[in-house]
């Protein structure tokens, strides 16, 4: 009998209603006036500057809320309970046709996606297999073959409600598509361990 499993995952973490609509309301009433920064490649998205959580009461409220889900995410990257600290937050505000180019984040190791309002199923962000590092180049890909996990190039986010959230590694590599519905409100956040250890050397990184 064969049996096929799944080697070296890629984690990605799902919340439904991770946080309440109440204060999702207020978060997007709040914050998404501030986005005032246009975006480097769409001039249909914009964001706030980076807010540090400690600098709001709302804002630290919402990473009490966040953190217990980055360290249960953690503990899938790193094998231990740690102790996380969510250093920084945006907002991003999607119109109609807009979308963010393929990126990822340095200076962290869990990213994190709050939902604020609806999102079309167009614009669910899409997370993309690194490019390069494999063994071949050659693809099979065309109307007849089928996609799945392993050979799949790009994988979409599940349809997340206002107070979703979504985690992932900070390294992977995601994007949203053009916007074909209504304006999109995320919350977008990096968060760091207190220290990662390597058989007695250790490295902290926080304050």
């Amino acid at each position: 009998m064969a049996d096929v499993f799944e080697l070296f995952p890629t984690p990605v973490m799902h919340v439904a209603g991770a946080v309440p609509r109440a204060t999702v309301d207020a978060l997007r009433t709040r914050f998404a006036a501030q986005a005032d920064t246009a975006n480097d490649r769409s001039t249909a998205l914009a964001h706030t500057r980076v807010l540090a959580p400690t600098e709001d009461e709302s804002l630290r409220q919402l990473a009490v809320t966040l953190t217990p889900h980055v360290a249960a995410f953690g503990t899938h990257l790193f094998g231990e309970s740690l102790r996380w600290l969510i250093k920084e937050m945006w907002v991003n505000v999607l119109q109609t046709g807009g979308s963010q180019s393929v990126h990822n984040h340095a200076n962290c190791f869990v990213s994190g996606v709050l939902y604020l309002t609806e999102s079309h199923p167009s614009s669910r962000t899409m997370f993309i297999r690194s490019l390069g590092g494999r063994e071949f180049a050659f693809r099979n890909t065309h109307e007849g073959a089928g996609v799945g996990p392993f050979n799949a190039e790009k994988w979409a986010a599940p349809e997340c409600a206002p107070g979703d959230l979504v985690l992932f590694p900070s390294s992977l590599l995601h994007e949203v598509p053009a916007n074909r519905g209504a304006t999109r409100v995320t919350l977008a956040f990096n968060a760091i361990p207190h220290r990662l250890d390597a058989w007695g050397y250790a490295v902290s990184f926080l304050p």
